[in-house]
């Protein structure tokens, strides 16, 4: 699902957002999940942020990490890594769109070049 707006995120104004399941979608069904959010959070509880900033967010951290350490915004924003990315992001355009690369961290590997 996508709409026109402020990205929650770095705050980017009319940028084509997507909807970020706090809670991912892939966790819903997960015991632990279950017993911790009440099934109406688990799927209300979203953000609504520019396509760059969902990028970024899914290769620094698996579906497990975001349920059980960033199921929150602030929580998101509070993460190093996501903030230094919202500071640089944040002064470019709307239509611009990064490159995005595996991060190290989530077990992403690089291609090599020769």
């Amino acid at each position: 699902m996508r709409r026109v707006g402020v990205c929650e995120l770095c705050g980017r104004a009319e940028c084509v957002l997507t909807k970020h399941h706090l809670i991912p979608q892939a966790r819903h069904a997960n015991k632990r999940n279950k017993r911790e959010f009440d099934r109406i959070e688990v799927k209300q509880r979203v953000a609504w942020i520019c396509r760059p900033c969902h990028n970024h967010v899914h290769a620094l951290f698996t579906e497990k990490t975001l349920e059980r350490q960033y199921n929150t915004l602030d929580l998101l924003k509070a993460h190093p890594d996501v903030a230094k990315f919202v500071d640089w992001i944040k002064t470019k355009p709307s239509a611009f769109k990064p490159v995005s690369r595996p991060a190290e961290s989530k077990g992403g590997r690089r291609s090599k070049r020769w």
